[in-house]
């Protein structure tokens, strides 16, 4: 008899992705994208391929879904949920967006918009995409204080951990 609970483990799906920046005279923007499978809006981000580490994957994806070349800055969180009864971790950097990009709507994203804060977190469809989002811009809004005020780090920098979709699994 075939051992069952092996057969239950759904695999990990492992995923990448970015919170891309751009400044503009009207103050920072981000990159939200449309998917038209999942008709949804959310942060670039994809699976890894054969012997790629998180980073590279997130640069990758980024690129891909939006045009741009990017910059690799700070983690910025993860987020751990269920696409098609599988577990999938997504883990998020802060990346600065490289000259205007190219992007071209094609049938995995169709739509690429640069949105000020409040309103890519109105945008976004995934609460823990949110949630990485709302810290994000928290935490960017606490350098630039602190740049201002010659202070430095930020009262949220354990918050970049992780999202509430809970901890990272062990």
């Amino acid at each position: 008899m075939a051992n069952t609970s092996s057969r239950s483990r759904a695999k990990l799906v492992r995923a990448a992705g970015g919170i891309l920046w751009r400044d503009e005279a009207n103050g920072p923007r981000l990159a939200v994208i449309h998917r038209p499978r999942q008709d949804d809006w959310s942060l670039p981000k994809g699976k890894l391929e054969d012997g790629e580490s998180f980073p590279q994957a997130a640069v990758r994806e980024v690129r891909e879904e939006t045009g741009c070349r990017a910059r690799l800055g700070d983690f910025a969180g993860y987020a751990l949920y269920q696409v098609k009864g599988r577990p999938k971790l997504v883990l998020f950097w802060h990346m600065a967006a490289e000259g205007a990009g190219r992007f071209r709507p094609n049938d995995e994203v169709d739509r690429l918009e640069w949105l000020a804060p409040a309103e890519a977190l109105a945008r976004l469809d995934r609460p823990a995409e949110r949630q990485i989002v709302e810290i994000a811009v928290a935490e960017r809004l606490a350098r630039h204080r602190g740049a201002s005020t010659g202070r430095s780090g930020s009262p949220l920098a354990l918050a970049r951990c992780g999202s509430a979709s809970g901890p990272l699994p062990g």
